[in-house]
Protein backbone atom coordinates (compact mmCIF):
# COMPACT_ATOMS: atom_id res chain seq x y z
CA UNK A 1 0.00 0.00 0.00
CA UNK A 2 1.27 3.84 -1.04
CA UNK A 3 1.83 5.90 1.86
CA UNK A 4 0.05 8.27 -0.22
CA UNK A 5 -1.77 8.36 -3.21
CA UNK A 6 -2.05 12.46 -5.23
CA UNK A 7 -4.51 13.31 -7.95
CA UNK A 8 -3.09 15.79 -10.14
CA UNK A 9 -4.12 18.24 -12.79
CA UNK A 10 -0.51 19.23 -13.54
CA UNK A 11 2.42 17.17 -14.87
CA UNK A 12 4.66 19.63 -13.09
CA UNK A 13 3.53 18.76 -9.50
CA UNK A 14 4.69 14.75 -9.68
CA UNK A 15 8.66 16.31 -9.49
CA UNK A 16 7.54 18.74 -6.88
CA UNK A 17 6.35 16.15 -4.52
CA UNK A 18 8.90 13.85 -5.06
CA UNK A 19 11.14 15.68 -3.96
CA UNK A 20 9.27 17.02 -1.20
CA UNK A 21 8.53 13.12 0.06
CA UNK A 22 11.52 11.39 -1.71
CA UNK A 23 11.40 8.22 0.94
CA UNK A 24 7.79 7.93 0.52
CA UNK A 25 5.82 5.76 -1.81
CA UNK A 26 3.95 8.15 -3.78
CA UNK A 27 1.30 6.84 -6.00
CA UNK A 28 0.28 10.08 -8.07
CA UNK A 29 -1.97 10.27 -10.83
CA UNK A 30 -2.42 12.98 -13.50
CA UNK A 31 -5.41 14.08 -14.93
CA UNK A 32 -5.15 17.39 -16.56
CA UNK A 33 -9.06 17.11 -18.17
CA UNK A 34 -10.64 16.92 -15.06
CA UNK A 35 -9.65 21.05 -14.87
CA UNK A 36 -10.04 21.59 -17.95
CA UNK A 37 -13.94 20.04 -17.25
CA UNK A 38 -14.35 21.83 -13.74
CA UNK A 39 -13.58 25.38 -15.29
CA UNK A 40 -17.02 25.43 -15.80
CA UNK A 41 -18.17 23.88 -12.84
CA UNK A 42 -17.91 20.07 -11.53
CA UNK A 43 -20.71 18.51 -13.33
CA UNK A 44 -22.39 15.12 -11.89
CA UNK A 45 -20.32 13.09 -14.64
CA UNK A 46 -16.58 14.72 -13.29
CA UNK A 47 -18.06 14.30 -9.44
CA UNK A 48 -18.23 10.42 -9.76
CA UNK A 49 -14.94 9.67 -11.74
CA UNK A 50 -13.21 11.77 -8.60
CA UNK A 51 -14.83 9.69 -5.98
CA UNK A 52 -14.01 6.41 -8.68
CA UNK A 53 -10.54 7.43 -8.56
CA UNK A 54 -10.33 7.96 -4.32
CA UNK A 55 -11.98 4.61 -4.01
CA UNK A 56 -9.71 2.58 -5.82
CA UNK A 57 -6.95 4.10 -3.70
CA UNK A 58 -5.11 1.97 -0.61
CA UNK A 59 -4.70 4.74 2.14
CA UNK A 60 -4.87 8.20 2.65
CA UNK A 61 -5.61 10.35 -0.38
CA UNK A 62 -4.65 13.63 -1.12
CA UNK A 63 -6.26 16.26 -4.28
CA UNK A 64 -3.49 18.49 -5.44
CA UNK A 65 -5.88 20.65 -7.58
CA UNK A 66 -8.16 23.77 -5.00
CA UNK A 67 -10.46 23.88 -7.65
CA UNK A 68 -11.16 20.15 -7.55
CA UNK A 69 -10.99 20.20 -3.38
CA UNK A 70 -14.90 20.30 -2.51
CA UNK A 71 -15.43 17.16 -4.43
CA UNK A 72 -12.31 15.32 -3.80
CA UNK A 73 -13.11 15.84 -0.11
CA UNK A 74 -16.73 14.48 -0.42
CA UNK A 75 -15.24 11.35 -1.71
CA UNK A 76 -12.82 11.23 1.41
CA UNK A 77 -9.73 13.26 -0.05
CA UNK A 78 -8.15 15.48 1.86
CA UNK A 79 -7.84 18.96 0.10
CA UNK A 80 -4.42 20.01 -0.40
CA UNK A 81 -5.05 23.40 1.16
CA UNK A 82 -6.37 22.06 4.39
CA UNK A 83 -3.75 21.57 6.13
CA UNK A 84 -2.50 25.77 4.58
CA UNK A 85 -5.82 27.12 5.87
CA UNK A 86 -5.75 25.37 9.56
CA UNK A 87 -1.72 26.90 9.60
CA UNK A 88 -3.26 30.34 8.53
CA UNK A 89 -6.08 30.10 11.02
CA UNK A 90 -3.36 29.39 14.06
CA UNK A 91 -1.48 32.18 12.68
CA UNK A 92 -4.39 34.77 12.67
CA UNK A 93 -5.51 37.66 10.86
CA UNK A 94 -5.34 39.81 8.19
CA UNK A 95 -4.62 37.56 6.29
CA UNK A 96 -3.66 38.36 2.42
CA UNK A 97 -5.00 35.36 0.16
CA UNK A 98 -3.06 34.70 -3.54
CA UNK A 99 -4.70 32.66 -6.55
CA UNK A 100 -4.59 33.13 -10.28
CA UNK A 101 -7.47 31.02 -11.46
CA UNK A 102 -10.94 32.48 -10.98
CA UNK A 103 -12.52 28.37 -10.28
CA UNK A 104 -10.27 28.44 -6.93
CA UNK A 105 -11.57 31.65 -5.62
CA UNK A 106 -14.50 30.38 -4.00
CA UNK A 107 -13.52 27.54 -2.56
CA UNK A 108 -10.21 28.66 -1.42
CA UNK A 109 -12.12 31.76 0.84
CA UNK A 110 -14.96 29.11 2.15
CA UNK A 111 -12.07 26.91 3.18
CA UNK A 112 -10.03 29.73 5.18
CA UNK A 113 -13.13 31.06 6.84
CA UNK A 114 -14.07 27.36 7.77
CA UNK A 115 -10.63 27.18 9.48
CA UNK A 116 -10.98 30.68 11.07
CA UNK A 117 -14.60 29.16 12.61
CA UNK A 118 -16.20 32.26 14.29
CA UNK A 119 -13.00 34.82 13.90
CA UNK A 120 -12.60 37.24 11.09
CA UNK A 121 -9.62 36.34 8.96
CA UNK A 122 -9.72 40.07 8.16
CA UNK A 123 -8.79 38.50 4.23
CA UNK A 124 -7.66 40.64 1.44
CA UNK A 125 -7.93 38.62 -2.00
CA UNK A 126 -4.87 38.75 -4.72
CA UNK A 127 -5.88 37.62 -7.97
CA UNK A 128 -3.25 36.69 -10.34
CA UNK A 129 -4.23 35.80 -13.43
CA UNK A 130 -2.21 37.41 -15.61
CA UNK A 131 0.53 35.44 -14.61
CA UNK A 132 -1.24 31.77 -15.30
CA UNK A 133 -0.68 31.50 -19.10
CA UNK A 134 3.20 31.35 -17.72
CA UNK A 135 2.54 28.46 -15.81
CA UNK A 136 0.43 26.59 -19.06
CA UNK A 137 3.23 27.50 -20.95
CA UNK A 138 5.81 25.01 -18.28
CA UNK A 139 7.61 28.83 -17.48
CA UNK A 140 7.48 27.51 -13.87
CA UNK A 141 10.35 30.10 -12.63
CA UNK A 142 8.84 32.88 -14.63
CA UNK A 143 5.52 32.25 -12.94
CA UNK A 144 6.80 31.90 -9.40
CA UNK A 145 9.04 35.39 -10.16
CA UNK A 146 6.09 37.10 -11.15
CA UNK A 147 3.41 35.93 -8.75
CA UNK A 148 6.44 36.64 -5.94
CA UNK A 149 6.74 39.86 -7.33
CA UNK A 150 2.86 41.19 -7.23
CA UNK A 151 2.27 39.66 -3.80
CA UNK A 152 5.78 41.49 -2.17
CA UNK A 153 4.16 45.27 -3.24
CA UNK A 154 1.21 44.02 -1.93
CA UNK A 155 2.90 43.27 1.80
CA UNK A 156 4.77 46.25 1.27
CA UNK A 157 1.26 47.91 0.61
CA UNK A 158 -0.07 46.83 3.59
CA UNK A 159 0.61 44.62 7.12
CA UNK A 160 -0.41 41.27 6.69
CA UNK A 161 0.09 38.63 9.49
CA UNK A 162 0.54 35.92 6.98
CA UNK A 163 0.27 35.04 3.51
CA UNK A 164 -1.98 31.96 1.73
CA UNK A 165 -0.63 31.04 -1.91
CA UNK A 166 -3.98 29.36 -2.62
CA UNK A 167 -2.73 27.19 -5.64
CA UNK A 168 -0.43 24.35 -5.82
CA UNK A 169 1.30 25.57 -8.77
CA UNK A 170 2.39 28.98 -6.67
CA UNK A 171 4.47 26.99 -4.14
CA UNK A 172 7.47 28.46 -6.29
CA UNK A 173 6.56 31.97 -5.46
CA UNK A 174 7.09 31.10 -1.54
CA UNK A 175 10.82 30.95 -1.24
CA UNK A 176 11.33 33.59 -3.60
CA UNK A 177 8.96 35.78 -0.66
CA UNK A 178 10.25 34.20 2.29
CA UNK A 179 13.84 35.88 1.09
CA UNK A 180 12.31 39.32 0.57
CA UNK A 181 9.73 39.36 4.35
CA UNK A 182 9.37 38.40 7.83
CA UNK A 183 5.97 37.33 7.10
CA UNK A 184 4.97 33.60 7.31
CA UNK A 185 4.32 32.64 3.10
CA UNK A 186 2.07 29.52 3.79
CA UNK A 187 2.15 26.94 0.64
CA UNK A 188 -0.16 23.94 0.79
CA UNK A 189 2.17 21.08 -1.14
CA UNK A 190 4.88 21.31 1.86
CA UNK A 191 2.38 21.60 4.43
CA UNK A 192 -0.24 18.91 3.27
CA UNK A 193 2.69 16.55 2.62
CA UNK A 194 4.08 17.09 6.06
CA UNK A 195 0.53 16.38 7.76
CA UNK A 196 -0.24 13.62 5.70
CA UNK A 197 3.06 11.28 6.10
CA UNK A 198 2.84 12.23 10.18
CA UNK A 199 -0.35 10.93 9.82
CA UNK A 200 -0.30 7.67 8.05
CA UNK A 201 2.88 7.18 10.20
CA UNK A 202 0.90 7.77 13.28
CA UNK A 203 -1.55 5.37 12.34
CA UNK A 204 0.80 2.29 10.48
Amino acid sequence: MPDLTLLHTAEVHVETFRALAPRADLNQQVRTDWLERAQGGIDVRLEAEIAAAIARADGPVLCTCTTLGPAAEKAGATRIDWPMMQEAARTGGPVLMAYCLESTAEPSEALLRHAFGARDPELTCLELGQHWPLFEAGDSAGFAAAVAEDVAEALAAMDFACVVLAQASMAGAAELLRERTRVPVLASPEIAVRALLAEHEGGA
